[in-house]
Order: C-alpha cells, then structure tokens, then sequence
C-alpha cells in the first residue's frame, strides 16, 4: 500500500490593523460624525467584521486588528470602508470620502498542513495504478485486434465502461454486458468502470472478489440471482426494523449526520446480501492493487436541498482511493469520507461508513418512494405516516415505471413505520432532505480562485449558485449527496475528468424510455463547460426504432473521445439465441420473445424481485447485445488506438 501524501498547502494567518482616518467630513448636523471600519475579505469569511464606533471625531483612531485565515493560492481583495452611524442625515449614507486616510499594517504567518487533497491531477494511488494496468491492457488488446508487433504501453487507448442507473434491471443488465465484454476477451481492454445507481450494486458485489475480472463471471451472476429472486418482505419484519433502530441510534451517537438514505441503505444490504455487511469502500483497494481488474468509480451527486438536481449538481467520486469533487479539486481518503474537517483540516475522525450505506445513497432515488417499494414488495400499501415538507424531484425513470405514482410524482416521502419503534424513525427521519447529509470536507475552503475562468462553475448567468461564493458549496456545514440518475443517469461527467485522458466509452444505458437521454443530457453538460465530447446525431428512425448499438466520434479532433452507446432494447434477440444462430424450437422462440418495456414488466424500476427465468432472460440479453456487436466494438478500439498516437 502507498503512503498517503499528506500536502503542505498555503493557508495563513492575516493580520490587518486598521490605525485610524483623517480629516472624516460630519455627516452630522451640529456635531462631528460617529465613525467605525468595516473590513471584509469575501474569500475568507462571509460576513464582514467591524471595529468600535468612535463618536464625534473627524480624525477617529481605532488601533483594531482584524483576523483572518485565508487561502493564498488565490487572490484575496480586502475591502475597507468607513461608515458612519448616522442621526441626522445631510448627505448619502454609507458614501465613501475621497479625503479619507487609511492606514494599515499586515503581517502573514505559518503555513499549514492540509489533510484535504488541493489538486485537480489524479491521485499518486490512481496513477500507480494506471502504471500496472497499462501494460494488462496493451496485451489485451493485441489479442483483441491481432495485432502482431507488441503495443508500447504509453500508447495504449483509455478504455472507460459506464453503466447506467435503473435498479434492479441496471444490476442484472451490467452482469449480462460484463459477460459479454468477456466472453470476446475485452473486459480486460477496460482502464475505468464507472456505475450509477443500480450498477453500482453489481459493481460493488464483484468487487469483493480480487480477481473477479479474471476469473469466470458465472459464478457472481449465479450468486446475484439467489438475492434477486429471493423474498424481500422480511426486510421490514420486526427483527430487521430493530436492527436499523439500533444501528441508526448507533450513528446519531457518533454525531453522523442520520438521513432517511441511510435507513435505505440498510434496506439494499438486506435486498442484496440477506445479512449484515461489515465491507467497505477502502477495502477494494485489494482489488486493484497490481491493476487486475478496472479501477472502479463510483458516482453520486451533490445537491441543494431548495433547487431541482436538473438545475444544480456537483458531481462526487468514490473511489477505493479517494472521495471528493473535480470541480473544486478538493478530495479525501476515501477512509475519511464522513469524517469532520474545517478548512482542509480533519477535526474529528469518524469510523469510514460501511458500504451498505454508500450503496444506499448511490441508489437513493428510491428512498423517495419507500411506500411505493413496500407495496411491490409486500402487495399492499403501509399504513405509514407520509410527510412532504420537503422535496427532492425522483429520477424520470423511477417516475415513469412507477405502477402506481403520487398524485405530483414528485415530492420525497419520508416515512414512519407504526410499530413500537415509529418514535426513533419519527426522531431521526421526519422532516428531513431525502439525501445523505454528510460532514463537508470542504468546509471552511475557498475553492473558487478560477471560477470566473474555470470550466467546472457555471457563471454565465447572475441566478446559477455558481456565481455566488458565499453559495458555493465549501460555505455549507453537510454534503447533500443524492443518486446521480437524478441529473444524468450515467456517470459520463467522472470519466470525462480530463486528468484520465479517456479515448473511448463504451455507454451501456438501461434506463426506462428515452434511449438517448444521457447523451443528450452529456451533451449539454459538455457544451456548458467546454468538455469535448462526439457530436450525437440521430434519425427519427434511431428514436422510433433505436439499434442494439452506435457509435459516435469526430474523427479530427484526438482529444474527442469516441462514444459506443448501447440502448437496453431486445431486438435482433428475439429471433437468434447467438450471433448468427437463429432460434428453432418453440422454446427457444419463446425464451426471446418479451418486451424490456411495457406496462406489465417486470423490468420496471420500482421492482426488487425476479423470478429464475426473468433474471437470466436479462442477463443473456445484455451479453447477446455486446456479442452481436463485436465488430463495431473493434471497429471502437482500433480508432481509439489512431487516436491514442495522435495525442500530443
């Protein structure tokens, strides 16, 4: 394992004494005016501080000394001002005279250590890594191409799979396109492997086991089918809300910040694993330790609680290394996520969060829809207290499968089970933002010297948050992370962090309806923040009648990376069993004849349980797609080959 740096980064204690002014014109009538200094440095504190009034001087002297901590690795204006309390006004209060002497003296001291990483590169653990899985890929893709002469493996493309949102069928399909990557000896092509929501529980699974990626995915898709079909009324039995009293009330005493997500959390561990779940983040470390499998990036996003997550997300990272945002260039160990800091400084450690919490928060749109949830699963609706003080919009694609929706669709539902234990739920849960609210980490830091210039703020218009620094998400006591598919449902925004160089993504969507959403939605994201990314083109007849896969790419500009996007549709399926293979028998037709989409399927968002048959129809479906594909899955990896060695 690595040491872990920790930075020497310029933050000083400002000292600034203000001595005294002259020659101050009287706003007053019969009398000298009533003077104090108001000094405000916007960068380091957010309200301005004052001296004492002195009364009836024109040359008033303070001798006050004001104090800051501040960031020199950006500009810090200070802005000083004489004000005058006024009696009987002669003139415009609050009007600065030209005449007005100020005289001033500063002193700098100490520069500190930070346990806050400052740095928009990658980490010296992610670099490493990309040191080891080099040459595996390069490999790989030899294979893969036939090529005949080894690659240098400087030269090899940046491979990224994303997997897409949508619960339960987002997990089943990600196993099914993983098996396909593999059976065509690609899965071990891939550098990154970045999940929202749903996907992000198959990830977390596989990466349990070290070598996962290179050994049988047969074994974990078998395992996955067991907690898939298995029963998931006894998640709410007695025993179990016992269980998440106890271990909620445990957090609250640790000082955690408890959220309706983490009671959800707890739910997903028993929905995936049927017991507790003592694994974490960090642990997964093991898995890319000699670059064996794919660096694992998992996405959650952070959100204000008084503004649609369409208007207004930051994206945050997990990684088995680091937590934290590219925007502010601000990250932690991925130990320390939840822990307290104050301006780059760790205050108070806290115990790093079990995964099953993580997991609760990467997938908590459906946290919002508990009520909907207990029916599928228990088949009629609880007899559970619904407040709607508080909203959070649910991901379209949670709102569309939804076979029974609110009256508005929209607002959380934060809910109370009447059992004897209602009151701890009614304690820890009522009234609060359906988020995991977490210690900031970028509490007290002013992360905004380049917001004007940078890419990363949103600053073209005077109402985005963005344009605000007081607004800016460092001045906040509590992350509010949310599931990502309530912005875009796949991670593009992480793995088009420029720092990892991607050369080619490969975009499985599972997303109900709007096949092209996320493209679409990456698109604009792009076109905001001048991210480069492949102009998406489609036909009316791609929108009606949308193909197993596309791809997408501008063949002049190198730094584009090139976009294999493919929709979850069951389409040529139906009719082959295998590329090329037609089906025969009545059975075989039958296996392949379902629709991913309609009002009766078992595929909708809200559903947790598959029978035998509907999982392994999922699954086989998501690996046929990529083995029907392969060609233009070669045709994607030789052209980020060309692309890789026209890079400067």
């Amino acid at each position: 394992m690595n040491p872990v740096t920790v930075e020497r980064h310029p933050y000083q204690n400002l000292l600034v004494k203000v001595i005294g002014a002259k020659n101050i014109r009287s706003r007053d009538i019969g009398s000298e005016s009533d003077c104090y200094v108001q000094a405000h440095i916007p960068t380091a504190s957010s309200q301005p501080q004052c001296t004492v009034t002195v009364n009836n001087s024109s040359n008033p002297v303070w001798n006050h000394t004001f104090k800051y901590h501040i960031y020199t690795g950006i500009k810090n204006n200070e802005e000083l001002e004489v004000e005058f309390e006024l009696h009987e006004c002669t003139d415009t209060p609050g009007e600065i005279l030209t005449n007005g002497v100020l005289a001033k003296e500063t002193t700098l001291k100490s520069s500190e250590l930070m346990d806050v990483r400052l740095r928009t590169c990658l980490c010296q653990e992610e670099t490493r890594f990309l040191e080891l899985r080099r040459p595996l890929v390069a490999r790989a893709l030899k294979k893969a191409l036939g090529l005949k002469a080894d690659l240098d493996p400087k030269q090899v493309p940046v491979v990224a799979v994303l997997g897409s949102g949508g619960g339960t069928r987002a997990m089943t399909s990600l196993y099914g396109s993983l098996l396909g990557l593999q059976d065509l000896g690609m899965l071990d092509c891939v550098t990154y492997l970045s999940g929202v929501s749903g996907s992000t529980w198959c990830m977390s699974a596989l990466y349990e086991n070290a070598d996962w990626s290179c050994e049988s995915l047969s074994g974990p898709i078998a395992k996955a089918l067991i907690s898939t079909s298995g029963e998931k009324m006894s998640a709410y039995s007695l025993s179990r809300l016992s269980y998440y009293t106890e271990e909620l009330r445990r957090m609250q005493a640790e000082e955690q910040n408890v959220s309706l997500t983490d009671f959800w959390g707890l739910v997903v561990e028993f929905f995936l694993y049927r017991q507790e779940k003592p694994a974490r983040l960090s642990d997964q470390k093991k898995a890319v330790a000699c670059g064996q499998n794919p660096l694992p990036i998992y996405a959650g996003i952070n959100v204000k609680t008084d503004l649609n997550a369409k208007e207004f997300a930051e994206w945050c990272e997990f990684t088995p290394y680091e937590a934290g945002f590219s925007k502010y260039g601000a990250f932690v160990r991925t130990e320390d996520f939840r822990s307290q800091f104050n301006k780059g400084h760790l205050i108070k450690r806290m115990a790093e969060p079990r995964i099953s919490y993580l997991l609760g928060m990467w997938g908590s749109a459906f946290a919002a829809s508990l009520d909907e949830i207990w029916k599928e699963v228990t088949g009629k609706k609880p007899e559970w207290l619904n407040n709607k003080e508080d909203g959070v919009e649910l991901a379209d694609d949670i709102k569309k499968s939804s076979k029974t929706p609110s009256s508005d669709g929209l607002l959380t539902q934060v809910v109370t089970p009447s059992s004897p234990i209602s009151y701890l739920f009614d304690k820890l849960l009522n009234s609060r933002f359906s988020s995991c609210q977490s210690h900031n980490f970028l509490h007290g830091l002013n992360l905004h010297s380049k917001y004007h210039t940078s890419h990363e703020f949103m600053t073209d218009t005077d109402s985005h948050p963005d344009t605000f620094p007081s607004k800016l998400t460092p001045s906040e006591p509590v992350l509010n992370l949310v599931d990502s598919g309530l912005s875009i449902n796949s991670a593009f925004p992480l793995v088009l962090h420029a720092a990892r160089e991607v050369d080619l993504i490969l975009s499985f969507d599972y997303s109900w309806g709007g096949h092209f959403d996320v493209l679409k939605l990456t698109q604009q994201y792009c076109s905001e923040r001048s991210i480069p990314f492949p102009p998406i083109t489609l036909s009316e007849e791609d929108l009606k009648n949308p193909k197993e896969c596309y791809i997408f790419t501008d063949t002049e500009n190198p730094k584009i990376p090139i976009v294999l996007h493919f929709p979850l549709i069951n389409q040529s399926f139906r009719k082959f069993k295998a590329p090329g293979v037609p089906r025969v028998t009545p059975e075989e037709k039958d296996w392949g004849d379902f629709v991913v989409e309609c009002s009766d399927s078992p595929y909708c968002t809200s559903n947790f349980t598959y029978s035998k048959q509907q999982y392994s129809r999922l699954v086989e479906l998501n690996q046929y797609n990529v083995l029907n594909n392969k060609d233009t899955l070669l045709q994607a990896l030789q052209l980020a080959l060309d692309k890789r060695a026209k890079k400067p």
